[in-house]
């Protein structure tokens, strides 16, 4: 397939096909109603699922069912829809199921506004759900990296029997790029679903059970312990990120997602001023890559983070730093996406932005 011109969420649907998505079921919500839009076609004339629920409860539940039962499935929604979406996203991953969740971030909190934002960061990196639970969560930078990261995530999801969440904002979803839907992108050696709920038939004798109440404190804390092992196998082996011109640099921005691309320009009208600026994008934001941090040379001055939002990734970045440098912020919020000159003053104002 040459490279073609397509808007972000309908390529985040086709890619869900390429990597082998059984099922969609979700809910219309702006800004990502053209995924569903285009599943709803394509789905139903290949002999797929195509569910649009009637809420996006019902909606998770129906992907709690469905990946019990062994089906690669996806949801798809944004970040209001998403918050209704918790209390079956750690059921699902207390029982262990693997899914794919799509969210296009607008702006909040409540309903908000429905341009792109980065302020569910908070949300998809610690959740809302009850628990000791994680999502694997990826933040991509572009259309492309979007669609590589999707066709992907089945197996992961796969692999760690846990949900997969591709987080980006509605600049994403809404804008177009030329993309490539024949990029390779790492596949795993997955075992069969032996453990999926599908009735006798194809295990005779062996009733399998979806289940994430232990009532027994004992059986419960080792099903914990269990999780918590699998959570550093993925902290170990599905970390990523990128490190942009960070040969020495004077300052540091530390961007993921649209605003790793608005800080790439920055860098350059840095240059012009004789400042040599380098960039930390977190690719996966759980686990989020706290290594990075241990690759900043010793002549850095100080580490600015940006966000679309009002600063929910500094948390992060604190804990990674380990206080060894001063770190400032910058972003905006409301459906604001920052210009690099915006960027580029808070790096040579960096006291003004600084945060204790």
């Amino acid at each position: 397939m040459a490279k073609v011109l397509m808007k972000g969420n309908e390529a985040i649907a086709l890619a869900a096909v390429k990597g082998g998505c059984d099922a969609f079921f979700g809910y219309p919500i702006t800004p990502q109603n053209e995924v569903p839009e285009y599943l709803s076609k394509y789905m139903n004339e290949h002999g797929k699922v195509f569910v649009q629920a009637e809420s996006e409860v019902a909606a998770i539940n129906m992907v709690y069912g469905a990946a019990g039962a062994g089906a690669r499935v996806l949801t798809s929604s944004s970040s209001p829809g998403i918050a209704l979406k918790q209390e079956g996203i750690t059921y699902i991953a207390g029982a262990q199921l693997p899914c794919v969740i799509c969210s296009v971030m607008r702006g909040g909190p409540g309903l908000g506004s429905i341009q792109p934002s980065q302020g569910d960061y908070n949300q998809a990196t610690r959740g809302g759900g009850n628990g000791d639970y994680h999502v694997i969560c990826f933040a991509p930078e572009t259309i492309q990296e979007t669609i590589d990261t999707m066709k992907e995530a089945f197996d992961i999801a796969d692999y760690y029997r846990n949900p997969v969440m591709i987080l980006v904002d509605g600049l994403i979803g809404q804008m177009m790029e030329s993309v490539d839907f024949d990029r390779p992108v790492k596949h795993r050696f997955l075992p069969p679903k032996d453990w999926a709920a599908t009735g006798t038939k194809n295990h005779p004798g062996k009733r399998n059970v979806i289940n994430s109440l232990y009532l027994e404190p004992k059986e419960l804390e080792a099903h914990n312990n269990m999780l918590a092992k699998k959570y550093a196998l993925v902290t170990q082996n599905e970390t990523r990120y990128e490190m942009i011109n960070m040969e020495d640099p004077d300052y540091v921005i530390v961007a993921y997602g649209t605003m790793s691309r608005v800080a790439r320009s920055t860098i350059e009208i840095l240059k012009e001023k004789k400042l040599n600026v380098g960039i930390i994008r977190p690719i996966s934001l759980w686990p989020f890559p706290k290594i990075a941090f241990d690759e900043i040379g010793k002549n850095c001055k100080g580490l600015l983070v940006t966000e679309m939002s009002m600063g929910q990734m500094i948390q992060d970045v604190q804990i990674s730093n380990r206080g060894r440098l001063p770190i400032a912020f910058y972003g905006r919020s409301g459906g604001i996406v920052p210009e690099p000159e915006e960027l580029a003053e808070a790096v040579m104002n960096f006291e003004k932005w600084r945060v204790e």
